[in-house]
């Protein structure tokens, strides 16, 4: 299967998954596609799988709608949370992320050491496209972004929003789904606030050496005989 092929078939599927999660949170077309600063028909063309939006459009989708971003990567959905109180410019937030994620293709690319031309060759995007990409002039599809990726042997959670408001609000998310997957007695655990010093107690220590914890656990062991 060509690269081409491949991200022919990941647009499609991507597709799939943004239907999926937009009707999930009763939006409509317009409505999300406004919110996003993208046209409705641009909206209808990525569902369609027939283009792809780019990764600071689908975080900023992602928040929008109440999803964690890994929804675009599996069949899950997981809404329901409260709602947000502070309303964020997603618009100027995306185009920002735009330049963001470009500048850091550019630096991945050359500390590969791989030219423009030769990316242009291994991924079958032209090198002028590339070149939009890297300063930032046009969002980057997904699907392509990933190609480029695997071409420069990076990973897409890298580039993932990890300091602004929507990558704060998805450390969150994770957050949340680890608490989740953590053993029941586990959770009724931490959730008693009678509790809470012994779990300040392992967070202090989990800061320490091995030699300060060693230390520690001498004492205790004195203590105790």
């Amino acid at each position: 299967m060509t690269l081409q092929t491949q991200i022919a078939i990941r647009t499609r599927k991507l597709g799939v998954l943004i239907r999926d999660a937009r009707m999930t949170s009763r939006k409509t077309i317009f409505e999300t596609a406004k919110a996003i600063g993208i046209t409705g028909s641009n909206l209808r063309a990525y569902e369609d799988g027939r283009r792809a939006p780019s990764l600071p459009e689908l975080e900023a989708l992602a928040y929008y709608l109440n999803l964690p971003i890994q929804h675009f990567w599996s069949t899950d959905v997981l809404s329901d949370d409260a709602p947000r109180t502070e309303p964020l410019d997603l618009v100027m937030l995306a185009s920002l992320r735009h330049r963001i994620i470009g500048a850091l293709l550019r630096q991945k690319r050359q500390q590969s050491g791989i030219s423009l031309k030769a990316l242009s060759l291994e991924t079958g995007i032209s090198g002028a496209r590339l070149k939009g990409f890297e300063v930032g002039e046009r969002p980057i599809p997904l699907p392509e972004l990933e190609s480029i990726l695997s071409v420069l042997g990076g990973r897409i959670e890298s580039f993932f929003d990890q300091n602004g408001p929507i990558g704060q609000w998805m450390n969150e998310q994770q957050s949340i789904q680890e608490f989740l997957q953590l053993p029941p007695e586990i959770r009724a655990f931490v959730c008693m606030p009678v509790n809470r010093p012994y779990l300040e107690l392992a967070r202090n220590l989990s800061g320490l050496s091995t030699d300060k914890l060693r230390s520690v656990a001498e004492g205790l062991l004195d203590i105790t005989l």
